[in-house]
């Protein structure tokens, strides 16, 4: 089984793969949280360290596109190619009103016909690797059907299928059935995404679909990151290495931002995470949530890893 790392803006960003890759299983692909065309062709300061060949140095790294222009899309895919990516992904997948209001993303997925003439152009004016990740559609799983037809068309290197629709945000189940469907029909390679957070949910899915590949995972790896050295029958977890972890990647962080409150949110919204894992680890779960600095955060880690047994 093949397994990807899903892009989750603020969060998996190049520090935290760049870590991850160092301390855990390799993943076998990196998406990186979603890029947005600058019509002059510029970078963010945080685009340009998401996309720097040297940040993602060892590892097979997919930028991620977010837009409805094939021009924007095609002129900053160029861009990446001369940085040396052969592969780029569009986001279709994103159920964030804000992004879903501009008709990007998931809100791409309601003009089918739009859409197409997207594709078309694109496919017909790169000659690069193209995956897609999308949801099922706007509003009903039966918009997929449609969806599907139209990717059918083009050559993708994979369909990387999340199927929930935007209206669900993360809310409900992915819809197996819909999945299912993509994967007696799709023409391209099909990676499952949604809600695999355990060893047991991968044993489940893999019964269900037996004949599956590739997965990617976002939430069950920010939770556990051993899981894909679990499934693998490699690993399991170790609390003395998620402490090593976690301060190689406060350290990293802190060296992007001198200002130690940036490193102390980007913690904070990590052990949203991974607390999960914990027993009992209510009360420093809270203690690292109200931290300010960086001594209490650390304080407040080190309490939970000594006092909380993991489950």
């Amino acid at each position: 089984m093949k397994i990807y790392l899903a892009p989750m803006e603020g969060i998996t960003g190049e520090v935290y793969r760049r870590a991850y890759h160092t301390f855990f299983e390799p993943m076998d692909k990196y998406f990186t949280p979603f890029l947005n065309p600058n019509p002059k062709g510029k970078f963010s300061r945080q685009e340009w360290n998401e996309i720097l060949p040297e940040n993602n140095e060892g590892m097979y790294t997919v930028p991620q596109i977010l837009t409805n222009h094939a021009e924007d899309f095609i002129r900053l895919a160029r861009q990446l190619k001369e940085f040396g990516y052969e592969e780029v992904n569009l986001n279709l997948g994103c159920p964030s009103k804000t992004v879903v209001n501009r008709k990007r993303g998931s809100g791409f997925l309601f003009y089918p016909d739009e859409l197409n003439h997207f594709l078309a152009e694109v496919f017909n004016q790169l000659d690069m690797k193209i995956s897609i990740k999308t949801r099922s559609g706007k509003y009903d799983q039966e918009e997929f059907e449609e969806l599907l037809d139209i990717y059918n068309q083009y050559p993708l290197e994979e369909l990387i299928f999340h199927p929930r629709v935007q209206q669900d945000y993360y809310k409900n189940k992915p819809d197996w059935t819909t999945f299912a469907y993509g994967f007696r029909n799709s023409k391209n390679p099909l990676v499952y995404n949604g809600d695999i957070f355990s060893a047991e949910d991968y044993k489940i899915f893999q019964e269900k679909f037996p004949e599956a590949e590739c997965i990617m995972l976002g939430r069950g790896i920010l939770m556990n990151p051993f899981f894909p050295a679990v499934i693998k029958g490699k690993s399991t977890f170790d609390t003395k290495k998620i402490a090593t972890f976690c301060d190689h990647l406060l350290d990293a962080y802190i060296e992007k931002s001198p200002e130690e409150k940036n490193a102390v949110v980007k913690m904070k919204e990590l052990w949203w995470y991974l607390g999960k894992n914990f027993k009992n680890s209510e009360e420093y779960l809270t203690q690292i949530r109200k931290s300010q600095t960086i001594r209490e955060y650390r304080m407040a880690v080190e309490c939970l890893l000594k006092e909380c047994p993991y489950e």
